[in-house]
C-alpha cells in the first residue's frame, strides 16, 4: 500500500490515476499535507502519525475512477474528520441489507456528485456506483433515488459553487485534462447516468 500507481498496460494514456495523483499532491501535499496514493487493496484515508507527516489518501490498484472518488471523499471531510482514520465513518461490505443499503446512499450521493464533477474535467465517464453486487445479483438494487440524489446534489453544487478544495481540483484538473468549461456551464442530465 502506498506505493506509486501501476499503469495497466491497457489504459489509454490519457486516463493513468498517476495523472489524478500528480494533480492532488500539486494542490494539497503542501497546502493540507496530504498526498493521495494507489495501489491500495482498499480505498483508506489515514491521518499522519505526527505532525510533521503527511496524511495518505489511498484509492485502490490504479483506478482512475476510485482516484477521484477517494478524492470526492476528502474534499468533503471537514477538518476534524480528516483526523480520523477513514475520515470516522463506517464502511460495510458490498453485500449490505437493503436498509444498510439505503443508509450507505444516504451519505455517498455527495461524493458521488464532487467525482461527477472531476470526471467532467477529465473528460471521463462517470457511472454512480452503488457499490453492492449481491443486491444487483439478487434483483433488489435500485439506483434510480441515488441516481436522482446525485444529479440534485451536482446542480445544488453549480448554482453555489463547489467547495473550496473541490473548485481547486476541479480547476487543476482542466488544466491537466484541458476541458475549457467552467463547473458552472456544464449540463448534467439523468439519462447521463442510466
Amino acid at each position: 500500500m502506498g506505493a506509486a500507481a501501476v499503469v495497466p498496460l491497457s489504459a489509454p494514456q490519457s486516463f493513468l490515476a498517476a495523472r489524478v495523483e500528480q494533480v492532488f499532491n500539486d494542490c494539497f501535499a503542501h497546502s493540507c499535507n496530504t498526498r493521495l496514493c494507489g495501489g491500495a487493496d482498499e480505498p483508506l484515508y489515514q491521518p499522519a502519525a505526527t505532525p510533521a507527516g503527511f496524511h495518505a489518501l489511498y484509492y485502490r490498484g490504479d483506478y482512475f475512477a476510485s482516484a477521484l472518488h477517494e478524492v470526492a471523499h476528502w474534499c468533503i471531510a471537514g477538518a476534524q474528520r480528516r483526523q480520523q482514520r477513514d475520515f470516522g465513518y463506517w464502511y460495510t461490505p458490498e453485500e449490505r441489507s437493503v436498509d444498510q443499503q439505503r443508509a450507505f446512499e444516504a451519505v455517498e450521493y455527495k461524493p458521488q456528485a464532487l467525482e461527477w464533477f472531476f470526471s467532467r474535467a477529465c473528460a471521463y465517464r462517470f457511472q454512480v456506483s452503488a457499490d453492492n453486487l449481491a443486491l444487483a445479483s439478487a434483483g433488489l438494487l435500485d439506483t434510480a433515488a441515488l441516481q436522482r440524489a446525485v444529479l440534485e446534489q451536482v446542480l445544488a453544487w453549480q448554482h453555489e459553487g463547489l467547495p473550496i478544495r473541490a473548485g481547486v481540483f476541479y480547476a487543476a484538473l482542466r488544466r491537466e485534462f484541458g476541458t475549457v468549461i467552467p463547473a458552472a456551464q456544464l449540463g448534467f442530465t439523468l439519462a447521463e447516468l442510466a
